[in-house]
C-alpha cells in the first residue's frame, strides 16, 4: 500500500504530455489508450512504457430523488430531514456521475534503453501517426504509476464535464 507521500508526489509529477483530442462521449462509452511513461529510479536511461487502456463509461445523470437514496442509505433521521430538504429547495439539483473501469490486462510493460527525451518523442511520432483521437502520453512516477492514472482521469472529467452538461441540456435532460 502506497503512503500519503507517495500518492502526492505521483499526483504532483503526472504531466500528460499528448492529451487526448477527444473527451468522454456524452452518450456512450469511451475507451482512451495510454502509453504511461515512467523512470527507472536505479537505473540510468531506462524507461518504463506502460500501454494500456482507461474506459470510461457514459456520464450519468443523478437526480435529487437518486441523491436522497444515497445520502440516507447507512445514515440517521438527520440525513433523512437533510435529503427532504434537499429535494425540496434544489429540485433542479443533477450532478454527473462518471465511471471508470480500468483493466489491467489490457496493459503491457515494456522497458527501453534509452533516455527519457528520445522515448518520450518516439511515443509522440507514434500518436500523431496513429491518427487516434483518443490516445493519450503521459509522464508519471514507476511507484504509483495507477495514481498517475487515475489522476489523468480525474483531469478527463474535469475537461469533459462543461462539454457533457451541454450535450444533456440540449437534449432537454437537464
Amino acid at each position: 500500500m502506497l503512503n500519503e507521500d507517495t500518492i502526492q508526489y505521483a499526483i504532483e509529477n503526472t504531466q500528460v504530455i499528448v492529451a487526448p483530442q477527444r473527451r468522454i462521449a456524452t452518450f456512450g462509452d469511451t475507451s482512451f489508450r495510454f502509453y504511461l511513461i515512467t523512470e527507472l529510479m536505479d537505473n540510468v536511461n531506462q524507461v518504463r512504457v506502460r500501454d494500456g487502456r482507461l474506459h470510461a463509461e457514459r456520464p450519468q445523470i443523478i437526480t435529487p430523488g437518486h441523491i436522497q437514496r444515497m445520502l440516507v442509505e447507512g445514515f440517521g433521521e438527520n440525513a433523512e430531514d437533510f435529503a427532504d430538504w434537499l429535494r425540496e429547495n434544489a429540485p433542479q439539483l443533477a450532478v454527473l456521475k462518471y465511471g471508470f473501469q480500468f483493466r489491467k490486462t489490457d496493459i503491457s510493460n515494456e522497458i527501453v534503453h534509452d533516455r527519457m527525451e528520445e522515448v518520450v518523442g518516439r511515443l509522440r511520432d507514434q500518436v500523431a501517426a496513429s491518427n487516434d483521437p483518443l490516445s493519450a502520453v503521459i509522464h508519471g512516477v514507476d511507484e504509483g504509476w495507477e495514481i498517475c492514472l487515475l489522476k489523468f482521469a480525474a483531469d478527463m472529467i474535469q475537461e469533459s464535464s462543461g462539454g457533457n452538461l451541454g450535450d444533456f441540456r440540449k437534449r432537454g435532460l437537464l
